[in-house]
């Protein structure tokens, strides 16, 4: 029979009270409550999904404030799962799979309702860029895929997940001031540099490769 877990306990000082935990045993007692839990990353996952789900709904009835609220908590969410599987031990390589899956649903699904808002006020241009980001941000996650597959690390670029996720929520949020389709822009320009910012990356490494071999 496995023996029962022990936490870690602080030091007593003097007059009996319990030292601060140090930030290693800290984490170690949070990690040990993570893997007790019943909580799984995927749900931490499904959960982001939803969040975004309400976002792109609010966002297509023009209700911008409530849709970036709702867009950063379903994103909130999208950075946990990671992390979460990783402290608690729980992660699978199915819930590699989902999370990375589910990530690119959920910028699409946002991205298409900022594309329907800007259908229905006749700006061709706005949404032509909304277009160009949701393509953008696809070839950034497949470009890196393909690089490791290749056995090259490739993280490089500008537009990470967390930028744009911090661009597109704050062009949101703004939009009754106008910033929405500047974001969507900015997305669709850094979204084309990162991309192109891989392919110069993978280009290279592979040349280097070759050489050394």
């Amino acid at each position: 029979m496995a023996e029962p877990r022990t936490e870690p306990r602080p030091p007593r000082e003097a007059g009996g009270r319990r030292a601060p935990l140090r930030a290693g045993a800290r984490r170690e007692l949070m990690r040990n409550r993570l893997i007790e839990s019943r909580l799984s990353p995927n749900a931490i996952s499904v959960t982001g999904l939803i969040g975004n789900l309400v976002a792109a709904v609010l966002i297509w009835q023009e209700m911008f404030v409530l849709g970036g609220i709702a867009f950063i908590a379903g994103s909130v969410c999208d950075t946990l799962d990671g992390r979460y599987s990783r402290m608690s031990g729980k992660g699978t390589q199915f819930g590699a799979f989902l999370d990375s899956t589910l990530d690119r649903i959920e910028e699409g699904i946002v991205l298409t309702a900022v594309a329907a808002v800007f259908a229905a006020h006749d700006d061709q241009l706005a949404a032509a860029a909304t277009v160009v980001a949701v393509l953008a941000s696809l070839m950034v996650s497949y470009t890196r895929a393909r690089a490791e597959a290749l056995g090259v690390e490739c993280k490089v670029g500008i537009a990470s997940r967390a930028v744009r996720v911090v661009i597109l929520s704050a062009g949101i949020l703004l939009a009754d001031l106008g910033a929405l389709a500047p974001s969507v822009y900015v997305l669709a320009a850094l979204g084309t540099v990162t991309v192109l910012q891989r392919i110069f990356h993978v280009r290279s490494a592979l040349r280097a490769g070759d050489t050394a071999a």
